[in-house]
């Protein structure tokens, strides 16, 4: 992608563009600059974010704040019981001045959409965005629209233990790139909410620091960080030992090895360096991977969670220039 006089993207751009937003986000978003982080990861990188905690931890707001620095195209998508898919891909009308169907393009025709609480809708509704968050595309009544760039996808969701949910299948769980969990705040940063969020809606004061072609650019120009083959060669053994390991019934697939390596590009970029880092990897193995997998009667009975597992999985794999 170049500009009107015909420059390329650079990475100073990019990381001048993320900053901007990383610092819009943060106005709101207090105390979570590590979440905040990999929702940018997952936008520079062509990916999509899955947020999942208890409710009133800042899970809608950090989607919301996240969509509003950016001057672009923006729907949010309510998931309850009786959403159909049709809501979220659009449907075929019949047009009785045409003589003919004319397509109504459903919520997902954004660049940027908030699902809320994605896992109270039923695996059918849930289903409906897969096509659109692999191939950017969503096909009714066979003709296929394609979805405007850049396109993330930042749902939220409740624990499954919680009433009125449904598990993500695993499919729809693989198309994430990463999975965070806000947490709660800290005592000094929720004393520092009750002071501020009270009297008015942070939102309503942040501003668009980037717009859909500034955020573009950016993505362009993260696509040319630098992988060396030892990185990705450390990738593959990260990928392959959660394959292997006892305390899981379900690896890593190998979707998530790609989308690995880009979110490696992406926090690179997002550090202003033109080359990825075996710590670039290691910090995102967790909410890369963990959310695939899937734990073992073993690991159950070991009381093992996934980010548990992945957190060994890197301890126990040598890294590049740790070899021998």
């Amino acid at each position: 992608m170049t500009t009107v006089e015909g420059q390329a993207p650079t990475l100073a751009e990019a990381a001048a563009t993320a900053g901007a937003v990383r610092a819009a986000v943060r106005q709101v978003v207090v105390g979570k600059d590590e979440v905040v982080d990999v929702a940018l990861v997952a936008l520079l990188a062509e990916g999509h974010l899955l947020v999942e905690d208890v409710p009133g931890v800042g899970k809608t707001l950090l989607a919301k704040a996240l969509a509003r620095s950016i001057d672009c195209s923006v729907r949010r998508i309510q998931f309850t019981p009786d959403l159909l898919p049709s809501d979220v891909t659009g449907v075929s009308i019949w047009n009785q001045e045409r003589g003919d169907f004319e397509f109504r393009p459903g919520a997902v025709f954004a660049n940027v959409v908030i699902g809320d609480e994605i896992n109270r809708a039923s695996p059918k509704t849930q289903s409906a965005l897969l096509e659109s968050m692999e191939e950017q595309q969503v096909t009714v009544d066979g003709s296929t629209y394609p979805l405007p760039p850049p396109f993330l996808v930042v749902a939220t969701q409740n624990p499954v233990e919680m009433d009125g949910t449904y598990p993500l299948p695993e499919a729809q769980r693989d198309r994430f790139m990463a999975r965070v969990a806000m947490g709660y705040p800290r005592e000094a940063d929720e004393l520092q909410l009750l002071g501020t969020h009270v009297h008015a809606d942070p939102l309503e004061l942040l501003q668009p620091v980037a717009d859909a072609d500034t955020v573009r650019r950016a993505i362009s120009a993260v696509r040319t960080v630098h992988v060396s083959d030892a990185l990705r060669r450390y990738v593959l053994d990260l990928v392959g030992a959660t394959r292997r390991h006892p305390d899981l019934r379900l690896g890593a697939s190998p979707r998530a090895g790609l989308q690995l390596v880009r979110a490696g590009r992406a926090l690179a970029a997002l550090q202003g360096r033109d080359h990825v880092l075996p710590d670039d990897v290691k910090a995102l193995a967790g909410p890369v991977l963990a959310h695939r997998l899937l734990v073992s009667a073993r690991g159950r009975s070991a009381r093992r969670d996934t980010a548990a597992v992945v957190a060994d999985v890197v301890a126990q794999t040598a890294a590049p220039g740790a070899r021998g």
